[in-house]
């Protein structure tokens, strides 16, 4: 290969999107393997794979589905902090419903649901997918920013989800819920298979549809796209309502997960984890182009940094502030105008030195 063509690979390798957030993650995960020596070992128990990396793909999906919803509203200009209060409703309703009783008949013990398990996810989903839509009325027909529309939610979904188990952690006794967060399939965690199709269906949609194009339009310029015909406010609401959905979905997974559901502390700050997530994978808060792959990445970052954290042996009080930390000289590293200013920085005393040489050369 020609020197030509391997500075034009490296160009396109540099240039791409997802250069960056790869390149995070991994090494995220080299540090985490020089603390811990078996962090890449995997192990086949039990019909399925073990290993700290098959834990670090099961507990980020929940963040990966609200991550993907986040993506949207971000790509129109928007913001959601309700997510987190969403996820508490979805699971607090999955679980009431649920519930679980042990019935002995014949002196043999049978878990039954209060409800059908599929008509108490349905509902979950339901009512958050209307606390996504509430938000997107507010923004959008109303007229309110939508870091206010959505603060409002924040505030009393947190407390709905509080009046729902009545103050209480709402323990539930039905197995079969337990397979959305804790079961696995072809040795990998199910909550991983549902992030991903959720994944593949917005790609799907975004790249082999109107939609990406549509969603782009409206970030970048709203007024423009809606002059041109695009359906601005509808998407809008639609994306909202969207976000909603994916975070009903990471109610129910963590609800399932933990076998219960705490009104207080479910979805507690998730909502910042996904906007990191977000940036980290190359969404600009200020609207337009998006990447889901690089939100999917930028959650598992997240989760993988949580679980270094965990292992170097931080207290908990300041795992938040190291984590801070970390995602800000990420951040950095990951800007491209910092780049260029470290650069500036580096070449402006060697041209100087250089010409103070010339100078004396002269002299």
């Amino acid at each position: 290969m020609s020197k030509a063509s391997v500075s034009t690979l490296w160009q396109r390798i540099s240039s791409h999107a997802l250069l960056w957030p790869c390149v995070t993650l991994l090494l995220i995960l080299l540090i985490n393997a020089s603390l811990n020596p078996g962090f890449w070992m995997l192990q086949w128990r039990d019909g399925h794979l073990y290993g700290s990396l098959i834990d670090i793909l099961n507990r980020a999906a929940p963040l990966m589905l609200v991550s993907l919803g986040m993506t949207l509203v971000i790509a129109t200009r928007g913001i959601d902090i309700s997510v987190g209060a969403t996820i508490a409703i979805s699971a607090s309703v999955a679980a009431l419903m649920i519930g679980g009783t042990l019935v002995v008949n014949n002196g043999v013990s049978t878990q039954v649901s209060r409800f059908p398990m599929a008509l108490a996810i349905g509902c979950a989903l339901g009512v958050a997918l209307l606390c996504g839509l509430w938000n997107g009325l507010l923004v959008n027909a109303i007229g309110l920013q939508p870091i206010i529309a959505t603060l409002i939610l924040m505030v009393a979904g947190r407390g709905i989800a509080q009046l729902l188990t009545d103050g209480q952690i709402i323990t539930v006794y039905y197995s079969p819920f337990f397979f959305f967060g804790g079961g696995y399939w072809l040795g990998l965690p199910f909550a991983l298979f549902i992030a991903v199709g959720v994944y593949g269906v917005l790609h799907y949609l975004v790249t082999r549809t109107a939609l990406g194009l549509f969603i782009e339009a409206i970030g970048i310029n709203p007024a423009a796209a809606r002059v041109a015909g695009v359906k601005e406010r509808l998407i809008s609401l639609c994306v909202y309502g969207f976000c909603g959905l994916t975070a009903g979905m990471a109610g129910i997974i963590i609800s399932s997960n933990v076998k219960s559901a705490d009104g207080n502390n479910a979805g507690n700050l998730m909502e910042l984890d996904a906007i990191l997530a977000v940036t980290l994978g190359g969404t600009l808060l200020t609207g337009g182009k998006f990447s889901l792959a690089g939100s999917m990445l930028g959650a598992l970052i997240i989760q993988a940094l949580t679980s270094t954290i965990y292992s170097i042996g931080v207290p908990p009080e300041i795992n938040l502030v190291v984590k801070a930390a970390v995602v800000f000289a990420v951040m950095l590293i990951q800007s491209a105008e910092f780049r260029r200013m470290v650069r500036g920085w580096v070449v402006r005393p060697s041209v100087g030195g250089g010409a103070a040489r010339d100078a004396g050369g002269t002299a």
